[in-house]
């Protein structure tokens, strides 16, 4: 009942509830001291404690109702819908089915609210969609008929642990070694390759990557929904765009590496290549143009292999006998991150991926590795692009002779 006297008084009123916050909240306080002076007469049912009652009045008006204490807990770090009443978390990797139950339309309520701000639409036609929160995490939802009867909703939280390299050394997922071997990296320009598993911190690696860049650069990053974020003043970002209604208007990421070179950037970040956009990035590399990106992957060596075959996917007229020696021309470094039993994730290698190719493969030597202890070390077999490091005024063999 007080929940829709308050909507009824920011219709009229005609709020944003998601940009008029502190207006909202009085409202719904004024609204719950009137409800709860009636109900001392009698006249309406009481609320209960009057704390508990606004926050779920706030959360259902301007908030995403009983989502909202997991989006507002720090320890969670995704949400996700199976049906109506499977609701998960999950925390520290772990997940958890919760007590939260929601009807079909509660579920399709919140999708439209949450899809509100992003501009992205999900129909028959669309059934897939990818979209930001206002709090910079993750929403893909999937409905049926690609489903089989209810609508799957994943909620990836943007929960910010880390992002610096040093931060990562303060979490166990990174020695002070690596660390600043991987800082003298970006600073001399060199091109990053960060791989893994889902979940296993990708994301935030380059983060802590783009951290270290220098304040005079420009970076244009380009992403298929805006999830990185860098500490720097000269950035632009750039992503993906639906098709319409009528079909047109897509902007893919191919797109969009090919409109950022047009940019001036000094450094070009991928979000995450999947397909055929590798090509494009792979060109744009080995122009001279630094950059990162992410790709999901098993080991360090696997994400080697699975670039030199991405890029096949652009055509017939691509061959192997260009993109492997592009690859090793192009990218300099692989750093894979994975993520324990336990949900801990760490750095378990970085990879130096060198100028040789044999018989269709690329030369590539350890430089970090896990040792039998679990503790990630110096294995400067192979250093790679010495000339940048030199060109950068600094001495990688002391980085990796350094206790």
């Amino acid at each position: 009942m007080v929940e829709g006297e308050v909507r009824e008084l920011i219709r009229l009123r005609g709020l944003d509830p998601l940009r008029e916050a502190g207006e909202v909240r009085r409202l719904i306080d004024a609204a719950v001291v009137d409800y709860d002076e009636r109900a001392l007469l009698g006249a309406v049912p009481p609320l209960g404690p009057l704390d508990a009652a606004r926050r779920a009045l706030f959360d259902a008006v301007a908030g995403f109702g009983p989502l909202q204490p997991f989006l507002d807990d720090p320890t969670i770090e995704e949400i996700w819908l199976n049906a109506p009443h499977e609701v998960y978390v999950a925390r520290d990797g772990e997940s958890e089915l919760t007590g939260t139950t929601l009807s079909d339309q509660e579920v399709r309520d919140l999708v439209e609210r949450m899809l509100k701000s992003s501009g992205r639409r999900l129909d028959l036609s669309s059934p897939f969609v990818d979209a930001a929160l206002p709090d910079g995490s993750r929403l893909h939802v999937v409905i049926p008929d690609v489903t089989r009867r209810h609508w799957a909703v994943n909620i990836r939280k943007f929960v910010v642990k880390a992002s610096r390299l040093e931060h990562l050394v303060e979490l166990g997922s990174l020695s002070h070694q690596a660390a600043r071997f991987l800082s003298a990296a970006v600073a001399g320009g060199l091109n990053i390759l960060v791989s893994g598993a889902t979940q296993a911190g990708k994301t935030t690696m380059l983060n802590c990557l783009g951290a270290a860049i220098g304040s005079r650069e420009r970076v244009v990053t380009v992403e298929e929904i805006f999830e990185l974020q860098f500490p720097l003043r000269d950035v632009v970002g750039l992503q993906c765009r639906q098709p319409n209604l009528e079909g047109s208007g897509e902007i893919p990421l191919r797109r969009l590496v090919k409109e950022a070179l047009r940019m001036r950037p000094d450094r070009l970040v991928v979000g995450e290549v999947r397909e055929a956009e590798s090509l494009d990035m792979l060109i744009a590399l080995n122009s001279g143009l630094p950059g990162m990106c992410t790709i999901h992957a098993n080991s360090a060596a696997d994400a080697v292999t699975k670039l030199c075959t991405l890029p096949l996917l652009a055509g017939a007229n691509i061959s192997s006998s260009f993109v492997v020696p592009t690859v090793a021309a192009c990218i300099d470094l692989v750093v894979h991150c994975g993520r324990q039993a336990s949900g801990r994730r760490r750095v378990t290698e970085i990879l130096a991926v060198g100028q040789r190719v044999e018989g269709g493969i690329i030369e590539t030597s350890s430089v970090f590795a896990l040792d039998a202890d679990g503790v990630l070390r110096a294995r400067p077999t192979g250093v790679p692009a010495t000339e940048k490091f030199e060109r950068a005024g600094i001495d990688v063999l002391q980085l990796l002779e350094a206790a």
